[in-house]
């Protein structure tokens, strides 16, 4: 006979409860908003530095589909809101301190910018397009005098944007796998790989292709580094960070971040990218889709898997 003493039924499972808040909508949203940084950042980028006509793809092009994804995004948090005809109290302050209300501001300015950059360009499109009306035509014409600091505006709101799809996970302490600064610059340089990916897809240019090829390659090189560092900082962390770890280092969410995210939607784009640079050929559509996927995936495991991870009491 083998005597065991119990000192806690909590390891028992289903002991404690297991509360998810936050679905679908909120991953998603966090993609589109990513990826919609991504695409304005490259456009807004070549446009002050003087290379709209040489690559045409990412700053007249990409960002047509920029307004789009916003309010998908949008649409997505509406849906996902408690008391939806109280959205509109966000703007009636600002708090500093608050990841929400800095996105909420931050969406308030760079959504009309991807409406207006996506306006002036709308002959890229439409070569007989004419706005009919004097007082468009005269809109027109102001933002196109301004246009340099428009793109400044979009810049760094589009990296405001892209980093903060991460902070507003990172902000919150109950959460341990959440509660790492990892996952701001993280989240920023997969929102950069999608609006990269995106770009070769929308392109026609093989220079282009190439460029942004090589600028993905770097991004998943950086995305690689923040994910093994933020593993390494979890266990090296007290023990509900290496409880958090360990969801993804033979968890239940092993399989899905290391094949989804990690394999599939980083090291075999950044293989096929290789190739490509060695004038191999590779469909540029392949590759960006793989990167796409595992931007999404990323997403959508890092905010199910947080909100498994608890703390020990």
């Amino acid at each position: 006979m083998r005597e065991e003493i119990i000192v806690s039924g909590r390891m028992n499972p289903m002991v404690d409860p297991h509360l998810q808040i936050w679905h679908w909508q909120i991953p998603l949203y966090l993609f589109l908003g990513g990826l919609a940084a991504g695409i304005l950042f490259f456009a807004a980028l070549y446009y002050i530095n003087g290379k709209e006509k040489d690559y045409r793809a990412a700053v007249r092009l990409a960002p047509f589909l920029t307004p789009l994804l916003l309010v998908l995004g949008l649409l997505a948090l509406f849906i996902d809101l408690r008391h939806k005809a109280f959205f509109w109290q966000l703007y009636t302050n600002i708090k500093l301190q608050s990841p929400m209300s800095w996105g909420a501001w931050t969406l308030l300015v760079i959504t009309p910018v991807s409406f207006v950059w996506c306006a002036l360009h709308m002959k890229e499109l439409f070569p007989k397009w004419d706005w009919k009306y004097d007082w468009l035509k005269t809109l027109e014409a102001f933002f196109n005098r301004y246009k340099n600091i428009l793109a400044w505006v979009m810049l760094i709101y589009s990296v405001i944007l892209g980093i903060y799809t991460g902070i507003l996970l990172s902000a919150f302490n109950a959460r341990p796998l959440w509660n790492t600064s990892i996952l701001g610059p993280l989240f920023l340089a997969s929102g950069l790989s999608a609006g990269a990916a995106t770009i070769m897809i929308i392109s026609r240019s093989k220079e282009e292709r190439r460029l942004f090829a090589i600028i993905d390659l770097i991004i998943i090189g950086i995305e690689l580094f923040l994910i093994v560092h933020m593993f390494m900082g979890f266990l090296a962390s007290t023990q509900v960070q290496i409880e958090a770890a360990r969801l993804f280092l033979g968890g239940p969410y092993t399989m899905s971040f290391w094949i989804f995210v990690v394999t599939i939607g980083m090291i075999l784009p950044a293989l096929l990218e290789i190739l490509e640079l060695r004038k191999y050929h590779v469909p540029a559509v392949v590759t960006a889709v793989l990167v796409l996927f595992g931007s999404l995936m990323l997403r959508f495991i890092i905010v199910y898997a947080g909100q498994a991870s608890r703390w020990l009491y």
